[in-house]
């Protein structure tokens, strides 16, 4: 049975999964192997979200942050909320944790 990353992905916070996940850019990656050649698509950019707590997780440069609170940069992620805003839901860029536009 093949399984995706979001099967194992769980909220480092509640445990809570799935998370939702919204793609912002992918790309194609391909690789030769064993004389067939394997293409992907890539989440360049995107954000996690628990449904359960409201916490959400930036996705940059294809690595998913999925930080504890305490170690998260909050000017870094209100970057990342306002570069995306659009593409973010609403209740998460409003009151989604650990930091949000609505805080401003």
């Amino acid at each position: 049975m093949k399984h995706s990353l979001l099967d194992i992905l769980a909220c480092p916070i509640d445990k809570y999964y799935p998370l939702k996940l919204i793609v912002f850019e992918e790309k194609d990656e391909s690789v030769e192997r064993e004389g067939k050649r394997v293409t992907w698509r890539e989440i360049v950019h995107g954000v996690l979200i628990c449904d359960k707590c409201g916490r959400w997780y930036p996705i940059e440069d294809e690595i998913p942050e999925m930080l504890p609170d305490d170690l998260r940069e909050r000017e870094r992620e209100i970057a990342f909320l306002r570069e995306w805003a659009e593409r973010i839901p609403k209740e998460t860029l409003e009151a989604g944790k650990p930091f949000n536009l609505g805080q401003q």
